[in-house]
């Protein structure tokens, strides 16, 4: 097992890990940029090491730093945690160059299923259903325009290496595609300095349904059941929860079984997510593979039992995984809502600033993951997360009843939050009824 663990991460991801691992008995590093200096979380680590100014791209992206930072406190292992560096394949080598174990998937897999178009491939071969689209990137406009007169309109151009709604555009007609290409193409290489896209059918009015898997390296393979993600706005997650609610239970056996195959047909270890649209009919088709642990992976962890940072890191290690599918038990409902800086009257703008007044919430079955405390300030340089506010109860009426009198308790104030949006969620009839799609935050808002 590793002696110290150097957590390559920030906010409340980084005390997540680091939580984790002092109950393992396993000594915490934690890097962090200038603006991080005062974090609350850095104390919990034995050392803690600045690798640059508050701007990520010379900071928490700078892989050489960040081994520099693991070498010097004497790290044997790295956790990146999830965004920046978690899904980077030269980062993931970097880190086996320097004799440091990458806490996630080997780069070779990271590779293969981050390529969305090797991904949906490999999908094919595993007898998993795909969206119908083209067969890899669209090389110009012209093929682009071929794919989607075959697969008829409306069609969704996707970036290959894209994430969090980037690089994605719903195109219409021929003239709207042309124009998605472009902007999609530019978002992409801005992003992800890939400008490569491909095609895809747009399911109209689908869920979002996601499924957990964990592999070791001794080739054995589980799900731990599936997270519905369906409450979401400009393609980024808001709401996640588990059982799904909307979907009949052959079509969450499927998913599951579909998302186990791919993983062993790419010889995958470690943390995953499989992610799948359903659409009206009840239809499941994959759309791609996140190759790390998830924002919402408490909910899974409410509803199994099962700290996945502790398995992520077992198997990293080189230990089998410590359960097996039979072992599994889904026991209960667990809801969980991204609380973020963010005005939702006004398009969702980051409302970044000083915490004045914050207020945790408690009580049987109640989890608030956050980094943030009264005094806390919002950087407008990083990701509009304040926590996750996560319940879990035996049934999901009772879930959604637990999570609104949490959303009444809860205080993060001055600044513009989701928690009141959130507490009209938890209020509607719609919502309460599962019956609802990936456009339901659009209409709630425009009523």
């Amino acid at each position: 097992m590793f002696k110290r663990i150097l957590v390559a991460n920030r906010g409340e991801i980084a005390l997540r890990i680091m939580r984790t691992c002092r109950e393992m008995g396993i000594d915490t590093a934690c890097v962090y940029s200038e603006e991080d200096k005062d974090a609350g979380y850095l104390d919990l680590a034995s050392r803690s090491v600045c690798i640059g100014p508050a701007a990520p791209a010379e900071s928490y992206l700078k892989g050489d730093r960040i081994i520099a930072a693991a070498e010097m406190v004497g790290a044997d292992a790295i956790h990146p945690g999830y965004g920046f560096l978690a899904e980077n394949a030269q980062f993931a080598d970097m880190c086996r160059e320097s004799n440091i174990q990458f806490i996630g998937p080997s780069s070779e897999s990271i590779r293969l299923l981050g390529d969305k178009a090797v991904a949906r491939q490999m999908a094919k071969k595993a007898k998993v259903q795909t969206v119908p689209g083209s067969d890899g990137v669209v090389e110009d406009d012209q093929e682009a325009l071929k794919v989607a007169d075959k697969i008829g309109y409306p069609v969704m151009v996707k970036a290959l290496a894209g994430g969090g709604g980037r690089g994605l555009r719903v195109a219409e007609s021929a003239r709207d595609l042309k124009h998605a290409l472009s902007v999609s193409r530019q978002e992409a290489l801005t992003n992800f300095s890939d400008a490569g896209v491909y095609i895809e059918k747009f399911i109209e009015n689908p869920r979002h349904v996601e499924v957990q898997i964990m592999a070791d390296k001794k080739g054995h393979v589980v799900h731990l059941f599936e997270r519905d993600c369906t409450v979401q706005r400009r393609y980024q997650k808001l709401i996640e929860e588990s059982p799904s609610p909307g979907i009949e239970n052959k079509t969450r056996d499927e998913m599951c079984k579909s998302a186990v195959r791919l993983a062993k047909s790419a010889g995958y270890y470690n943390a995953a997510t499989v992610e799948f649209v359903v659409d009206p009919k009840g239809r499941a088709y994959f759309i791609e593979v996140n190759t790390r642990i998830q924002v919402e992976h408490p909910v899974t962890e409410m509803i199994t039992g099962i700290d996945l940072i502790k398995a992520m890191i077992l198997v990293a290690s080189g230990e089998a995984l410590p359960f097996t599918q039979r072992e599994l038990k889904r026991n209960g409902a667990s809801i969980e809502c991204r609380i973020n800086a963010e005005d939702p009257a006004n398009g969702f703008r980051p409302c970044p600033g000083l915490i004045e007044h914050f207020v945790a919430v408690g009580g049987l079955g109640v989890r608030l993951d956050t980094h943030a405390y009264a005094g806390y300030r919002i950087s407008p340089r990083y990701d509009s997360m304040i926590g996750k506010l996560i319940v879990h109860r035996p049934t999901r009426a009772e879930a959604i009843a637990c999570m609104h009198r949490c959303l009444t308790e809860l205080k993060v104030e001055p600044i513009k939050t989701t928690i009141d949006l959130y507490k009209r969620v938890m209020a509607d009839d719609v919502f309460k009824s599962g019956k609802f799609d990936t456009k339901y935050i659009d209409h709630l808002l425009a009523d």
